[in-house]
Parts: C-alpha cells; structure tokens; sequence
C-alpha cells in the first residue's frame, strides 16, 4: 500500500518515535534495586533489532543521581556503571542501530550541569540534551518533549543546569527517600524503598501508617485492634445509646438488645462483652475527642496565621502542563503533541485539537484503597505499568499508542490476605491510554476511529 497522503510526506520512511521516562535508576542501597531491570533490557533488545526509522527518547529522570547521598558529581556515573554493566553495553549495543536521545530530569538535573556526562555517555551512544525541551518532526507536524518538572513549583530550576541550585523536591528525596532506600531491609518486610512511588507525596504518612499496621505492627496487637477498629462506627452509635440509658433518657434500644443477646446464649453473651469493650472504649474516645478538637483547631489558626504551611508539596497533576500545552501550541502551530513525565500518570487529554500525552514511570505505583468500613488504615495496591509511547505519522495525521510491557502484579506478594480481605471487590485494574489519531480535525480515540 502506498502511504503518501498527498501532504508530500512518505509515512513509510517517516520517523518513529518511541519515549520511556522516570526510570530513576540508581540511588542508595536498596533504591539501587530495579524490579524492572530484564524488562528493560528485552525493550532495548528489541529496538535493537527493529527495521524501523526508529528513534528512542529517554524524556527524563533516567536516573536517580538524587537520591545517591553517599557519592558526589561523576563518581555517581561511576556507581551506575558498576551496578548496571548490562543495561550500559545494551544502551550501547542498540544506540549502535537507533539514535537514543536523553533529556535530563529533576531527578538526574546533575546531567545538565556538567558537560563531562555528555562525554561519559556519548560513550555508550546516547545523545545526552543538556536543555530543558526538544522537538521531533512527525509527518507535516511536530512533537515537543519535556520531562515536565518545569511546571512543578516544587521542582522548578530558576537556572536549569546550575549544580549548586536546590529546589524543594531535591531536600525531600534527599532527607526522607534516599534514607529510606538505607533503612528499608531492616524491616520485616522490604517495602520502604517504595516511598518514591507514592504520589502525592502528602499520602506519605497515610503510607507508612498502612505498613506500619499491616507489616510491622505485632500481629497479636493488629489482630486484636481490628474488630474495634473496623466497628467503630457502629460503636459510636451504641457509645451514645448506652449514655442516653444511663441517663434514663432513651432505654428502649439496649434493653431490647439484651433481651436478644440473651436469647442467643453464650454467642450472646459473647457478642454483647465485645459490644460494650467497643462501646466504652469508643465513648472514652469521644470525650477525649472533643477538648483535643479545640486544641487541633487552635493549633492549625496559629499555624496558618505565621504562614508555615503556605507551601505545598504537591502540585495539580495536570492543570500546569494543560497551560504549558497550550502556551506551546499558540507559539508553535506545527506542534500536534506535548509530551511529558514526571507525575507518573499515564494519560492522553486533548488540548486544544491537540494533545497532551504523558509517558507514565517504569517504577512500581500504588493505589490508595480505603476499607469497607470502619477507621482502618486504607490499603495501597501496587502494580507495574510499563509502557513505551509509540508516535509516529500515519496517512490520517499523528498516531500515539502505548506499547504495553508485561510485567507481572507484585500484589500477591505484598498485600497480605488481611488487606484483601478489608478491601474485597477494589483491587485497581491499571489501564493504559487508548490509541489516539491527531487529525487535521483534532484528535480522535480508537473508540472514534472507524474500522476499514
């Protein structure tokens, strides 16, 4: 079939472009561990051998030279390459057939600051990009690549590429994810190491309550705390109902309780002794409840009036790169994609009759899960979602697909049988981005797109 369009363009010979992003490889100790490290290399193996014109974009945040604390400038590229020998002679191998282009992250900024890293890996044929962005022709259009921390107030560089510039984001991964990667085999189970995939980061003490009571917490304790936890609400009703009856208000309710639990014999007489432990103790909760909430109130005013919390630590995941998008599409109407990392969301959101397009991360994620009932701690699933963005022209316009790497869930090896049980029917079923063609008429999903 002839794949000219009447545009000129000869989709045959076209460029393919294939962009991962947020590998963040390396760092201290236990973070220095890639649970991606075979499908990784298969991938490369792959491109390797395509008949493609195929280029691979590595859009930011390769690397984690972030949260290698231990080591300084270059000698961090020294460790990479003692610890990966493999993945460095595949990059090298499969360089030696595609051009591989890398942009620099938050996470790996250090790439920018330093011309020797351009040398170090032009070794290994990669093209290391010491800017902020870059653009790629695609057919009549063009695609432009960031990895997307530019947009983040907390990651934002004032001089990109100056070594001694600190943002927020670089002390947080230095001070709380680099000691994590340090302390994580001391638990019972290895699982601290993946404070770096919880986003936002304001779910993090949510996090570790959640493996300090499913993990760490002594399993007599759990165990034993679990019926009054997951009954609290229901003992704050039989709380108040049990005031009123002392008080000779409203007796009807426990009186006609304890006929019934009566009835039941020693089941009965076993269900009311655990009612009324529930009870006294979520009443005792509840008057304590009350003088605490005016201290927590007052507390919070006082903060909030000196201004110590005016600084968040999370930023919209897509309201600042929806504007960047549109403000590079006013400047460049040729640009039919903005494509971006850093949130580790996968997504592809039309913006404008173009669209936004964001690479995902090869590292773990986790979805937050709240219990059926009662105050648990909520549940957090992990699961891999390995992908690599395929953008290429076709006769129609641009066509952006994800090419799903297969990875197995970790989840039946790290959510125990008690998580699955508190959150039965909502273990997340991860889903990539439809395919989507950017016409002339603006995009269209495959659920849009006509079957010839």
């Amino acid at each position: 079939m002839d794949e000219h369009d009447g545009s000129g363009v000869d989709h045959d010979d076209s460029p393919v472009y294939y962009v991962i992003s947020d590998l963040h490889i390396g760092g201290d100790e236990q973070l220095g561990q890639i649970d991606f490290l075979a499908e990784l290399l298969a991938f490369l193996e792959r491109l390797e051998t395509t008949d493609e014109n195929a280029e691979l974009v590595i859009n930011g945040d390769a690397f984690g030279l972030w949260e290698f604390t231990e080591v300084r400038g270059l000698a961090k590229f020294d460790v990479l390459l003692e610890r990966y020998p493999e993945l460095f002679e595949q990059l090298r191998a499969t360089g030696d057939s595609i051009p591989i282009t890398l942009l620099p992250g938050n996470h790996d900024s250090e790439l920018a600051a330093y011309d020797e890293y351009v040398e170090r890996l032009a070794e290994y044929n990669v093209d290391l990009v010491q800017a902020e962005s870059i653009t790629r022709p695609v057919g009549d259009r063009t695609i432009w690549f960031e990895h997307g921390h530019q947009q983040d107030s907390n990651n934002r560089f004032e001089d990109f590429g100056n070594p001694y510039e600190r943002p927020l984001g670089y002390y947080y991964n230095t001070l709380v994810t680099s000691r994590a990667g340090q302390l994580s085999d001391r638990g019972r189970f290895n699982w601290l190491k993946d404070v770096q995939a919880i986003t936002p980061t304001e779910r993090v003490p949510r996090w570790l309550l959640s493996k300090y009571f499913y993990r760490e917490m002594n399993p007599l304790l759990r165990y034993a705390a679990i019926p009054f936890l997951l009954l609290f609400n229901v003992s704050v009703v039989l709380a108040v109902l049990a005031g009123l009856d002392v008080a000779g208000v409203w007796r009807m309710p426990v009186e006609r309780t304890d006929a019934v639990l009566t009835q039941l014999g020693f089941v009965g007489e076993a269900v009311h002794f655990l009612l009324v432990v529930n009870a006294a103790i979520a009443g005792v909760l509840l008057l304590a409840a009350v003088p605490i909430y005016f201290i927590l109130r007052d507390f919070g005013k006082t903060v909030d009036r000196f201004g110590v919390l005016e600084t968040d630590l999370t930023v919209d995941p897509d309201e600042p790169y929806e504007r960047a998008a549109r403000e590079v599409f006013a400047d460049r109407p040729e640009t039919a994609v903005f494509c971006y990392g850093h949130t580790h969301r996968p997504l592809v959101r039309e913006v404008d009759e173009r669209v936004l397009v964001n690479t995902g991360t090869w590292l773990k994620r986790l979805h937050r899960r709240d219990v059926v009932t009662g105050v648990l701690p909520p549940v957090f699933y992990p699961s891999y979602q390995l992908c690599a963005v395929r953008i290429s022209a076709v006769p129609e316009g641009v066509a952006v697909e994800y090419e799903e790497i297969e990875k197995a869930s970790p989840s039946s090896d790290e959510v125990t049988r008690t998580e699955r049980l508190l959150t039965l029917g909502q273990a997340p079923p991860p889903a990539l981005p439809d395919r989507t063609l950017v016409t002339a008429d603006g995009p269209k999903s495959s659920t849009e797109i006509p079957n010839d």
